[in-house]
Parts: C-alpha cells; sequence; structure tokens
C-alpha cells in the first residue's frame, strides 16, 4: 500500500527550486551589468582601438639586440694620413715684404691658431717629409724678430713642414758669438724631438718667395741667395752648397746699424785659413755653455744661454 506524501516534503522541493532560480538570476543580472559598464552607458562611443607603445618608449637595457640583418655597419675608419706632396700645393710663389708697418705677437699669434706653445706646428691632413728646426742665434734684436715671426710662420705652414722655431739668445756682454748660439740651438732642440733637418737663420733674413722651402736637400743648401753674406767650411767634409734659382732664394734684409759687441772679428780670415787643422776640435765636440733659462712663447721657444768667455 503506497504511502500519502507529507506536505513538508513538498514544500522543501519549492523552496529549494526557488533558490536556485533566484541565484541563476542573481548571476545573470550581476553578469549583465559587469558587460554594460565595460561597454559604458548607453549612446556612448564605442572605446577607441588600442595602440602600438610610443616610439620613444624607454626600454631596459637588457633589451636583446636587433636581427643581424637589421643591425647597422658602423663606419669605416678614416684612412691614415698619407705623405705631404712635394711640392706643397698651397705656395703662393712671390710675396711682398716691407717692414713700414709695427707688428703685434699676440694678432701674430691670433691669425696662426694651428702654431703650438714654443712655436711648434705639423700640418694635420697629411704627414710632413721633415721635422725641421729653425735655429736663430738672437740678442737685442726684439723688433727684428716680431717680423720674422709675422712672415716666416705663414710661409712654413704652407710649406708643410713639421717644425719648431729655436730663439738661441746669448746672455751677458761678451762677444757675439753666432756660430756657437747655432751649435747650442742644434744640440738644445735634439733633446725635444728627433729633428731630421736643421735652417740656420739670421733674424733679419725674410724670404720673399715660398718656393723657397726650408727643409734640407743631399747637399747642405743655402736659402738665402741674394744674401751670400756667410762662407762655410763645409768643402773640407766632400760636400757642396746647393741653392735655388735667383729669383725664388730671394731674401729681404731688415736694414740695421752694427750691434756692439758684435764687431767683425779681426782674427776671422786666420781662423779660415786653419780650418782644416782646428775643425775636427772645434764645434759640437767641444761645446761648453749653460742654459740660463728656456721660454716657450706662443711663437717660438727662446733659449737664454751663458756662453762663457771666448777662448784666448
Amino acid at each position: 500500500m503506497k504511502e500519502p506524501s507529507l506536505p513538508g516534503t513538498s514544500l522543501q522541493r519549492a523552496c529549494r527550486l526557488l533558490v536556485a532560480f533566484c541565484a541563476l538570476h542573481l548571476s545573470a543580472t550581476l553578469l549583465y551589468y559587469l558587460a554594460d559598464s565595460a561597454l559604458g552607458p548607453p549612446g556612448s562611443p564605442e572605446p577607441p582601438p588600442r595602440r602600438p607603445p610610443p616610439a620613444n618608449l624607454s626600454l631596459p637595457l637588457s633589451r636583446p639586440p636587433p636581427p643581424a640583418s637589421r643591425t647597422r655597419s658602423s663606419p669605416a675608419s678614416p684612412p691614415p694620413p698619407g705623405l705631404c706632396p712635394d711640392p706643397s700645393p698651397l705656395l703662393v710663389g712671390a710675396l711682398r715684404v716691407e717692414f713700414s708697418q709695427s707688428v703685434n705677437l699676440e694678432e701674430v699669434a691670433r691669425i696662426n691658431p694651428e702654431v703650438k706653445a714654443g712655436g711648434h706646428f705639423a700640418p694635420k691632413d697629411c704627414i710632413a717629409l721633415q721635422k725641421v728646426a729653425i735655429i736663430i742665434p738672437f740678442r737685442n734684436r726684439e723688433e727684428h724678430l716680431k717680423y720674422w715671426l709675422y712672415y716666416l710662420h705663414p710661409i712654413l705652414q704652407r710649406q708643410q713642414l713639421d717644425y719648431g722655431v729655436y730663439v738661441i739668445s746669448q746672455d751677458g756682454e761678451e762677444e757675439f758669438n753666432r756660430a756657437k748660439l747655432l751649435n747650442i740651438g742644434f744640440t738644445e732642440a735634439l733633446k725635444e724631438y728627433d729633428y731630421d733637418c736643421f735652417v740656420f737663420s739670421d733674424v733679419d733674413l725674410i724670404p720673399m718667395d715660398d718656393r723657397n722651402t726650408y727643409k734640407c736637400y743631399s747637399q747642405p743648401r743655402h736659402l738665402s741667395v741674394s744674401m751670400d753674406k756667410f762662407g762655410f767650411r763645409l768643402v773640407f767634409k766632400g760636400m757642396r752648397i746647393s741653392r735655388p734659382d735667383a729669383i725664388i732664394g730671394k731674401c729681404r734684409m731688415i736694414r740695421h746699424s752694427r750691434d756692439r759687441k758684435n764687431e767683425p772679428n779681426p782674427e776671422r780670415f786666420d781662423r779660415i785659413a786653419h780650418t782644416r787643422e782646428t775643425m775636427n776640435s772645434d764645434g759640437l765636440n767641444s761645446l761648453s755653455y749653460k742654459v740660463l733659462r728656456t721660454d716657450k712663447y706662443p711663437l717660438y721657444t727662446k733659449i737664454t744661454v751663458d756662453i762663457g768667455s771666448p777662448k784666448s
């Protein structure tokens, strides 16, 4: 015989169904609400599409490098400079040389910015064929030196030389000894740089043509052809003097009176006559002097020396 259903059991089933329906409805309502809030209120425009990150976005240092096929090759290193041409393409030929206007050395240094302290210069675009030390024997010729620096620095730069200017100043009141100052300049210049050419120049001689290059040749070269004032003791060494032609070798001398203590040596002809006997013991191998000070000016190196008393 089937037992009758209890009223309470039917009621419990109905309550469970109601609770499940409410939970389902609540879930659906919540999902709808969330979706609707993401899309915006009714009537609002659609959200814009996502954009890529900006191009200047900072990236971490550990960013992997781009593929090899996309890397930019570094520019090739410029080739080392070659030797300077001979003759220099910068030469202009004949020059106008005059001494009517005063010279300001600060202005001369300003218009020659490539000349380094101490009067040193080397071309930047090529390798100079020679390293030239220019030796100037000197005493009390400041105005002449200004003209020399004014005219010679532009000339020497156009000649594309690796050069240095050395002014060897004799201190004291002894007789001016030009030859000894030249030997001192030779010795002192070699202490600074590995020069392979030496030009001995008077402070009052200015070349009138920049094709008269201040460099060395296979034989000693007399640069101031038109001012052939001094003789040499070279023939005993089997050398001869080469010269530029009379046009290129023309020089202009700054007029001046003879300095005190620079009178002609009355014994000079007798000493020249005995050169063969004395040349091996009188010169660099017997050189004695004292450097009092060395000054590095913007356009030249000045070495002041005490040469001692002349030999009896």
